[in-house]
């Protein structure tokens, strides 16, 4: 079986989605490898890097025409504009294994269908123990709390930690977390590190002990909140009203924090606004919000996607694409999940599609030129494929 890695096509998208050290050990189990040329340099990988490990350094064209399969961080659905141009290389019977966004990009599933490819798209592997290695949304979001604290020191006015001087005694900043997901545990854990106080809120009570674990202070507000966690543990959306009463009770925090970092999302729904201008105008010159769920609209109201502003003294900060910004150990965790999954669905050679196994029938979404999971064809208003 020949496995393809190509080169990301999406603007500023520096990941790939294998490592050399990774397809060193595919190939020693049997699977030949091939990666476009220069597909890791923005990573730190060089051509010669992926050969010494047993790969072959091809063209594109090359990759689509020979690969089985196909692998890569953005696919097409979340990479649509520069993506659409390998639809044309794609063949009946090729397998995809990438990042889709079905739930956001429907459309986009049964573009590949028509092209007869049998697609999976990693953001749905279920978050059970044994997908675990496999699960690359708290990989990218690990590397995307880690970042967003980085980039609230950064742009803040002053220093993170208490320090006792010649000069005097610095005050530690305060720090407020919005949404205790993966992300929002690792910025927790890195503003920690950095010596901040660290207060942190998130819709689902049960995260309450993980915060205390870090050395974050949990802000409980008194809402409703026994039907705000969903499968796998993600938040589930709220009405309005929820939302009205929740910016009401968190105005204070906000208000009193040097910087507040929003995580909050909901898989396959826009970002809920919890932070709003009124709330930012409260805030003191100098603070700073960084809005991680920008790509999604953004959790503060006057967050711009892919820009940084200053309104009334607050610095916004509202990146896109985080994991992209460190994608050396960025490609390094995603490779290991797409590894982890590559491993699950082939078994001596050959695909092994068993839709008995949780993880298979999850993230499969087109097969035999048909959209087969039964979320996606509901959005598209098909009936799914029946596969045996």
């Amino acid at each position: 079986m020949i496995v393809g890695v190509l080169k990301e096509t999406y603007p500023g998208e520096k990941r790939v989605a294998l490592i050399p050290a990774v397809a060193a050990q595919l190939a020693k189990g049997g699977l030949e490898i091939q990666i476009e040329a220069g597909a890791g340099l923005e990573s730190g990988f060089t051509d010669a890097a992926f050969t010494d490990k047993g790969a072959k350094v091809v063209s594109r064209a090359d990759v689509l025409r020979g690969a089985d399969v196909v692998l890569q961080v953005r696919g097409f659905g979340s990479n649509r504009d520069a993506g659409r141009a390998d639809l044309t290389g794609f063949r009946a019977g090729q397998v995809v294994i990438a990042m889709l966004d079905p739930l956001n990009a429907p459309d986009a599933a049964r573009e590949l269908a028509a092209c007869g490819v049998t697609s999976f798209a990693l953001e749905l592997v279920p978050r059970i123990t044994r997908a675990q290695s496999m699960d690359v949304l708290s990989s990218m979001a690990t590397v995307s709390g880690y970042k967003a604290v980085v980039l609230a020191a950064t742009h803040h006015v002053r220093m993170f930690p208490m320090l006792t001087t010649a000069a005097g005694t610095i005050t530690p900043a305060r720090v407020f977390i919005i949404g205790a997901g993966v992300a929002g545990l690792q910025a927790i854990a890195s503003a920690r590190k950095l010596g901040a106080v660290v207060e942190a809120y998130d819709v689902r009570p049960a995260v309450k002990e993980q915060v205390q674990s870090l050395g974050g202070k949990f802000v409980e507000l008194p809402l409703a909140t026994a039907g705000a966690e969903g499968a796998g543990g993600y938040a589930k959306a709220q009405d309005e009203e929820f939302y009205n009463r929740q910016r009401e009770l968190m105005a204070r925090v906000v208000t009193q924090s040097d910087v507040v970092i929003c995580t909050a999302a909901v898989p396959g729904r826009k970002a809920p606004i919890l932070i709003t201008r009124e709330m930012v105008e409260a805030m003191a010159p100098g603070s700073v919000v960084v809005d991680i769920a920008a790509e999604r609209g953004g959790n503060c109201e006057l967050t711009r996607p892919a820009e940084t502003i200053v309104h009334n003294g607050v610095t916004i900060v509202g990146p896109v694409n985080v994991p992209s910004d460190l994608p050396y150990h960025a490609s390094q965790m995603f490779a290991a999940n797409i590894t982890a999954f590559l491993k699950h669905i082939v078994r001596n050679g050959a695909l092994a599609l068993n839709l008995e196994d949780e993880i298979i029938r999850e993230t499969l979404v087109t097969h035999g030129s048909k959209v087969v999971h039964p979320r996606i064809a509901e959005l598209l208003d098909l009936s799914p494929a029946a596969l045996s």
